[in-house]
């Protein structure tokens, strides 16, 4: 296993926010369910999907396999940096919320742990093993 590399996993920790705050943004332009808060965390949880193999492949790009606990962990928490300084201010305190109801909300928590399940299954899928070099 190889060690951490931030700037990589901070990187693709960006990339992934970007998919999914536009992913959830975007949701509202194109209603589908009658409550548009609802449908946009239904859009937000699919596009995590793709936008975490997306992440995780970029940081994979001429690295070796990483524990996927770490990695997945790390850009995570990179996430809730970016939620509580930009997400947050721009997009929930407008619309009337707060940081402690965006981050006290049991759906965040649940968009983490596929969030760090996605990256394990991502670690598997593009992880090179450093043993197949040998």
């Amino acid at each position: 296993m190889k060690t951490l590399n931030i700037k990589k996993a901070s990187i693709s920790a960006l990339i992934i926010w970007l998919i999914g705050v536009s992913a959830f943004i975007g949701s509202y332009l194109i209603p589908l369910m009658d409550n548009l808060d609802e449908q946009a965390n239904w859009f937000l949880t699919l596009a995590l999907i793709p936008a975490i193999l997306i992440g995780v492949h970029f940081y994979y790009r001429k690295s070796n396999r990483t524990n996927w606990l770490s990695l997945g962990g790390f850009m995570f928490f990179i996430t809730i940096l970016l939620d509580a300084i930009v997400t947050v201010p721009l997009f929930i305190i407008p619309a009337g919320g707060s940081h402690l109801s965006f981050f006290g909300d049991p759906g965040f928590w649940i968009l983490g742990i596929e969030y760090m399940l996605v990256v394990g299954l991502a670690n598997f899928l593009f992880g090179k093993n450093e043993l197949a070099k040998n």
